[in-house]
């Protein structure tokens, strides 16, 4: 299927590994342009290099930014133009008990996970209004429906997201621009396949084991069964990026393996 996405240029927010880089790979496999973003510049050199080397055609630029330091959000902004789409997906997460959640805490989580989001979509959604084209794509969770009571200042920044998502959407009425969220599930990213193989060469399991060990103990009602492939989520990304999603628009939707059980 043709998304039509050739020509578009695409910006991701937190996107040299993961999820965001997984939509970085399916944007230029369909032939649009891309800027991805990482927190290091030497970090972000290196997966422009890595992309280039997958699609030696493609235009793939990398901006670095620390979405935590407002100075530097300020120069990236300035670097961004002509944004056909926005992919919001740059956060930060812990596992923090309510007690030891401390003030700052809360304000950091929020500053990143959050604010990124509003700064960039404040910045690009009236240049896309102007044009009368646009895609506007918010990474959130699951956790931003059911709390995770271990994480719950996490979990309140991914319900935020959606809230601002929604927001925004309605700025877009009679409009060829949509705004909406991607729900993900469980994903194996780069920074839990990092701890989960460090867990497991701890205890004595191979990382299947202690995968299935944790899916069955955090997730039981889960229909996929396993943890998610980063690629599993940039396939609806993908396609909220293109024209044939123009009826799509204010929507949360689900890449969450089955998790959430509310209708």
């Amino acid at each position: 299927m043709d998304l039509k996405l050739k020509g578009r240029r695409a910006f991701i927010s937190g996107s040299t590994q993961g999820i965001g880089f997984a939509i970085a790979q399916q944007l230029l496999d369909e032939g649009a342009e891309v800027i991805i973003n990482g927190r290091e510049e030497g970090k972000t050199n290196r997966a422009v290099r890595a992309l280039k080397k997958q699609f030696p055609n493609a235009a793939v630029t990398g901006i670095p930014a620390d979405f935590s330091v407002k100075e530097e959000v300020d120069v990236l902004l300035e670097q961004l133009h002509d944004v056909d789409i926005l992919v919001n997906n740059v956060g930060i997460y812990e596992l923090k008990d309510l007690e030891a959640t401390k003030d700052e805490d809360w304000y950091s989580m929020f500053e990143v996970n959050v604010m990124s989001g509003v700064r960039l979509s404040r910045r690009l959604l009236p240049q896309m209004l102007a044009r009368n084209s646009g895609r506007i794509i918010f990474i959130s969770s699951e956790s931003g429906v059911n709390i995770p009571d271990n994480m719950i200042h996490y979990g309140m920044t991914k319900a935020a997201m959606m809230a601002v998502s929604n927001g925004l959407s309605k700025l877009t009425k009679g409009t060829e621009v949509t705004v909406n969220t991607i729900l993900g599930g469980p994903t194996y990213s780069a920074g839990v396949a990092r701890t989960i193989e460090h867990i497991a060469e701890q205890q004595n399991l191979t990382v299947e084991q202690l995968k299935q060990g944790i899916m069955q103990q955090t997730n039981p009602h889960s229909l996929l069964g396993r943890f998610i492939d980063p690629t599993e989520i940039a396939n609806l990304a993908a396609y909220l990026s293109s024209e044939l999603s123009i009826a799509t628009n204010g929507s949360c939707l689900r890449a969450d393996g089955g998790v959430l059980k509310n209708l």
